[in-house]
């Protein structure tokens, strides 16, 4: 089965990080997953939340957002706080980092990820996890080399991919057309363990049978295998 733009239903897009792509941020990359691309930066701030002052451990936050000329038509500068589809990523791109930080390892400091989707063709919120699951580890060496914390709080890798059921098929990383069309749209998130942080899915228009369920979790562990190596190979 050749799908819309010629890959495997198990094959991944094409997946590039260009490391260092802000001067400024303690970590970055522009991470791109086919046409979708996502800057994320990581920013080290001393303190932390009212709820965690005085218990000696940090904390790790997100978020994220899409700018006005990210997809083909404008989306208008999100304001008060985004909408409900937007705090609801970035709540799940924090939930995705913090499930593999030792936050007593961080001293009272707070890493704060930004993913900005710059061009967006489905599957922004998996690519902001595993670029930012980048950014997060570029800043911690950071924090290493300039000896303000004494170990490497990171405890596994966390990477994110989308899976779907398109005519009956079970297919790996979803594109923008592939998602409109699909009967059935998961993401899923998988720490270095094979264990998960979190699994996202909906039927459209008729329920699924577990054996589906099944497939794409098959396909979505062999989708975040190949992630983990490229997080790898761009950590060197």
């Amino acid at each position: 089965m050749k799908r819309i733009d010629g890959r495997r239903p198990d094959q991944l897009r094409k997946v590039t990080v260009q490391k260092n792509y802000l001067k400024h941020a303690e970590g970055s990359c522009l991470i791109a997953f086919g046409d979708t691309k996502v800057v994320c930066s990581a920013s080290v701030e001393e303190g932390v939340p009212p709820f965690l002052k005085g218990k000696g451990q940090g904390w790790v936050t997100a978020e994220y957002g899409m700018l006005p000329r990210s997809c083909t038509q404008r989306i208008n500068r999100e304001k008060g706080g985004g909408s409900g589809r937007t705090q609801e990523i970035q709540r799940l791109v924090g939930r995705s980092l913090r499930a593999v930080v030792d936050m007593t390892q961080l001293g009272e400091r707070t890493i704060k990820i930004d993913c900005d989707v710059i061009q967006g063709d489905g599957g922004t919120r998996t690519a902001s996890i595993t670029g930012g699951y980048i950014a997060l580890a570029m800043a911690i060496k950071k924090l290493r080399k300039q000896k303000l914390i004494k170990a490497s709080p990171l405890v596994e890798q966390v990477a994110a991919i989308s899976v779907g059921m398109k005519d009956g098929r079970a297919l790996l990383d979803l594109n923008y057309a592939e998602d409109s069309r699909a009967e059935v749209d998961m993401n899923i998130v998988m720490v270095g363990a094979g264990k998960f942080v979190e699994i996202q899915g909906t039927a459209e228009g008729k329920a699924f049978a577990k054996k589906d369920m099944d497939a794409m979790v098959k396909l979505a562990e062999k989708g975040i295998r190949e992630l983990f190596l490229v997080q790898k190979r761009s950590l060197r």
